[in-house]
């Protein structure tokens, strides 16, 4: 699908305090917003992860940009070089009237995600 890579950069951590910490790479291709289950390779390791791609309408923010929940990590790699694989599109970008609405799809979409990676 597609792939890519970047320095992890320090951004608002707003997806810390929704309760995703997210990799925040700048993106250099133009890829199709939404959300997809990714995979992403960080320390020699790969992880199973969700990326966002686009613009947080949301939060009426105007910057695209990449941000990859990694899966049951809990490591800083700000500064660290990572590379992300799009493997499956699970939804586009769409506004949230709330946090509250936001936080409980990025829930669902990592239900759907952990389904495509755990379960046989």
């Amino acid at each position: 699908m597609y792939k890519f890579w970047g320095k992890v950069r320090y951004d608002k951590q707003r997806g810390k305090s929704l309760g995703f910490p997210t990799a925040n790479i700048i993106l250099r291709k133009n890829i199709p917003e939404g959300i997809y289950i990714s995979k992403t390779k960080a320390q020699k390791t790969i992880y199973p992860s969700i990326t966002f791609i686009g613009k947080m309408k949301t939060f009426n923010e105007q910057e695209y940009k990449s941000e990859t929940f990694i899966l049951d990590f809990d490591q800083n790699i700000y500064d660290y070089w990572i590379s992300v694989s799009l493997l499956k599109k699970i939804r586009s970008n769409k506004k949230f009237n709330n946090k509250k609405e936001l936080i409980k799809q990025m829930k669902k979409d990592e239900k759907i995600a952990r389904k495509y990676f755990f379960s046989g």
